[in-house]
């Protein structure tokens, strides 16, 4: 038989494999490969991809063909081998211990042996097995495994999982996991169509995850810390003035400041803050993916968090009400006029209130673009003018019934005492805000912080890198002749002509 012809397919990464995978495994995000590859094929995978290094303790293969010459007749293992990975102590050199588990394994186990150990009665083991080794490798698995292995991480684990394909073999993953990503490539498009986010290309899921996505939660979690401080606040005021009232169900603030605290005095700066914020900026965020971790642990909202956010509340409504309560207390104007009426008292609180939460806006808020300063100071600037409106004498005597307020504004905010009172305010709740910060900097500062004031290096001007001009040498040079003006070229000797070259 002759040769006609040979043809060989090469199977190839794609730009950027190993370089995101590694950076993924940095920020603490669990690498877990399911193909429907051969295992030589998967193994190859892993190592030119980093998951599989020399480095490691060593590497867990659990094969098909293995199990089931061992369960032949006289074999002198008669069970099956799978299940004795994961079950029993006696077989010291699979068994990884937990005093022992740093991460420097590695388990590559095929199909057919996967079947037998997502047996109800060992995945549990399964999975305590996989999560102590630093990567784990599925080869020749079918779609309904790979959906199975992601349902078992989400049925035990309790962790957000995210699945990454680009075939049709790949729906049934990515549509099992959490957060489903589809790559368009050769494989057609079934996989882009089931998924929740898709691009070209495997490495731009570094870019999805360690910035969009750490940016998406940050921002998620000053969203909520800032909504509950800021209704607790508004909130807790009605309770400490109850006591004053009778609990006459008589509300602190105006009826028209209620409906439109939320809606649309306090509604654009969080807004802003929602879409623009960012801790560092994205280089940053790539360079140093060790900042993803604190997402994991969920430690920028949790129920500490949200403790502190009532705390804070209970405190800001407690001065706001009783700081007000006290300037206004028996205060009369130098005319002689009483500024102690429900009305004034009304104002000035929810004045200081709306200054409070615009503040601690800009407290929470660590990225300022434009939109961020035109929402919050046309906040402030709709609210006093929506005010001045609303107090007017013309629109009280048009609806008394419905504008109670009449010239209120006009009377109390001219006085200096009232502004002193809002200043007094304002800065005894945000004091603490302030010294916890910077304390927390100080001394016990979080990665962020640190990052944040990470060494750059010095920036130079362009006239600062000049070039002298000059050049030394050990030996005399030639500049006497080239100072003399004398013509080299037509001294030069008999019979080398034009053929000079000079190299500098």
């Amino acid at each position: 038989m002759g040769l006609l012809g040979a043809t060989a397919i090469e199977d190839k990464l794609q730009d950027g494999v190993p370089e995101t995978i590694a950076t993924l495994i940095k920020a603490n995000i669990n690498m877990w490969v399911l193909t429907g590859d051969k295992q030589e094929t998967a193994v190859n995978i892993g190592y030119s991809c980093n998951m599989l290094s020399d480095d490691m303790n060593e590497v867990f293969v659990i094969d098909a063909k293995e199990t089931r010459n061992k369960m032949k007749p006289g074999s002198l293992l008669g069970t099956d081998p799978v299940t004795d990975l994961l079950t029993r102590t006696e077989m010291k050199t699979f068994i990884v211990p937990k005093e022992v588990a740093n991460g420097s394994y590695g388990l590559v186990i095929d199909g057919h042996s996967l079947a037998h150990a997502l047996e109800e009665n060992v995945e549990l083991e399964l999975l305590r097995t996989a999560c102590m080794c630093k990567s784990v490798i599925c080869c020749r698995v079918t779609p309904l495994q790979k959906a199975q292995v992601v349902e078992l991480v989400k049925k035990y684990k309790h962790v957000a999982t995210l699945a990454i394909g680009d075939g049709a073999n790949d729906v049934n993953m990515i549509k099992a996991a959490h957060i489903g990503v589809g790559i368009s490539g050769q494989e057609g498009m079934q996989a882009m169509l089931a998924s929740d986010f898709s691009f070209a290309q495997f490495q731009f899921l570094k870019r999805l995850l360690l910035v969009h996505g750490r940016w998406s939660y940050i921002r998620m979690c000053k969203f909520l810390r800032y909504f509950f401080y800021k209704n607790f606040a508004f909130t807790l005021v009605h309770f400490w003035y109850g006591f004053f009232s009778g609990f006459s169900a008589q509300t602190v603030y105006d009826e028209w400041f209620i409906a439109f605290y939320n809606l649309i005095y306090t509604s654009l700066p969080v807004l802003a803050m929602s879409l623009f914020d960012q801790d560092v900026n994205d280089l940053w965020s790539l360079r140093f993916p060790e900042l993803y971790e604190p997402g994991q642990c969920n430690l920028y909202f949790n129920k500490k968090e949200f403790v502190k956010c009532i705390l804070y509340g209970i405190y800001s409504s407690l001065v706001l009400f009783f700081i007000t309560y006290g300037s206004t207390y028996n205060s009369v104007q130098s005319n002689g006029k009483d500024i102690s009426d429900y009305q004034s008292f009304a104002l000035i609180v929810q004045t200081s209130l709306l200054v409070l939460v615009t503040v601690q806006m800009g407290l929470e808020t660590a990225y300022w673009t434009a939109v961020n300063q035109f929402f919050i100071w046309s906040s402030l600037t709709l609210y006093f003018s929506l005010m001045f409106l609303l107090y007017s004498d013309g629109l009280c005597l048009l609806f008394p019934h419905t504008f109670k307020f009449m010239g209120t504004a006009r009377n109390t905010l001219i006085l200096p005492q009232v502004w002193l009172t809002i200043l007094l305010t304002v800065a005894l709740c945000a004091l603490p805000v302030i010294v916890y910060k910077f304390l927390r900097m100080e001394f016990q500062p979080t990665k962020v912080e640190k990052i944040r004031w990470y060494p750059r290096s010095p920036f130079y001007l362009r006239a600062s890198s000049r070039r002298s001009a000059y050049a030394f040498a050990h030996q005399q040079g030639f500049g006497a002749l080239i100072t003399s003006g004398k013509n080299v070229k037509s001294r030069a000797p008999f019979g080398f002509g034009d053929n000079y070259s000079f190299h500098t």
